[in-house]
């Protein structure tokens, strides 16, 4: 079986799918590996890192899928991109299918077979799989960084000869991975730290981490696969009225909320970034799906009555090298559960992971 591994060429995609450490891990099992030249170049592994692993390098995109059994990718294939990968191959990438359904049909188009990345089930099984965990990781951690570094004042609290400096107050809308993560950064810089999120298991997370809870009596949206859902319009004002309260007190905000398929829900309001000290900071994490706070433009950072709204986009790039390893490590092991002893590909639509993860195959785009 031959893997083809391309450079990404979407902007601001730095990271690249596979890393020389899971290549030298699928060269040993008996893959035939060819990345294509510079693919890793923009998270820090180069070209000899590849030759060494016993990957081979190709000169350019057209050489390096030209027969390729498997393309790995970060970001789905543009038109041109698709047109050069062989009739019936399978690709394995982020492809948002009701983001970006053309790209699906053009795979199609190719008889090719196409797994999601971003579908893999929340299931035990599956958790060593999970990019969105993986990269939301390093989504939490980088979002206090941008925060603190937009900030006029500093994290921590300091005794200095000038005086005691107060340390910054930060709040985390939503506790999943990146919310998490983000909690515990910010905690490890000195901040005190409250979150909040709908979903009570939650909660706890967040008390586990040190942080303070913001409480909302009555209110609970978790929904399938334990992600949040669509609260009810009574349960959506409540939050809304306390959030508005808590955000007054805030210096830096990180917000994390999101609906799997859906726009992200708008936690900050107008009303309530109003009420906010100036200087403040909001770090959206939620740009992309629309943002949390009113205001927040995807890749552009405003300045609303004082108030700072950061809108980053593709975060996990910001820190290709770990972001790039992890997501290597999720496919590579995504690959161990489709790959046959006989090193060929398994496509099952009928296994519980693959075929959540299967959105075309054999002429026919999936539902």
């Amino acid at each position: 079986m031959r893997i083809a591994i391309p450079r990404e060429r979407t902007a601001l995609e730095l990271r690249v799918a596979l890393v020389p450490e899971s290549v030298s891990k699928l060269v040993k099992a008996g893959v035939e590996v060819v990345v294509e030249h510079d693919a890793g170049a923009s998270a820090s592994f180069p070209d000899a890192q590849y030759t060494a692993a016993g990957a081979t390098v190709a000169a350019d995109y057209a050489s390096c899928v030209a027969g390729a059994h498997l393309i790995c990718k970060v970001q789905p294939p543009t038109a041109d991109e698709t047109a050069a990968i062989p009739e019936g191959a399978a690709v394995i990438c982020y492809l948002q299918p009701a983001v970006y359904p053309e790209a699906v049909q053009r795979l199609n188009g190719r008889n090719a077979s196409a797994l999601a990345l971003e579908l893999v089930p929340r299931i035990t099984r599956a958790q060593s799989m999970d990019v969105l965990s993986s990269q939301a990781t390093i989504s939490g951690y980088r979002a206090v960084l941008l925060g603190a570094s937009a900030l006029g004042r500093l994290m921590p609290m300091l005794s200095t000869a000038a005086g005691t400096l107060a340390p910054a107050k930060v709040f985390v809308l939503g506790a999943g991975v990146a919310g998490l993560q983000a909690i515990a950064t910010a905690r490890r810089l000195g901040a005190i730290v409250s979150g909040f999120d709908v979903r009570p298991a939650a909660r706890e997370q967040i008390l586990s981490l040190g942080a303070n809870v913001l409480k909302v009596e009555g209110v609970d949206a978790e929904g399938a696969g334990g992600y949040a859902k669509e609260q009810s319009a009574e349960d959506a004002q409540r939050t809304q009225d306390a959030i508005k309260a808590h955000l007054a007190q805030m210096d830096l905000v990180i917000t994390t909320a999101a609906i799997p398929g859906r726009k992200a829900p708008v936690l900050v309001t107008a009303e309530a970034l109003n009420g906010m000290k100036p200087g403040a900071v909001i770090v959206d994490l939620a740009a992309e799906t629309g943002g949390n706070a009113v205001g927040t433009k995807a890749g552009e950072t405003v300045h609303i009555n004082g108030v700072t709204i950061l809108g980053p986009v593709n975060v996990p790039s910001q820190a290709a090298f770990h972001a790039s390893q992890m997501l290597s490590r999720n496919i590579h092991t995504l690959l161990q559960h489709v790959m046959t002893k006989e090193v060929t590909l398994n496509l099952d639509a009928n296994d519980e992971i693959t075929g959540a993860m299967l959105v075309c195959q054999n002429g026919t785009v999936r539902s």
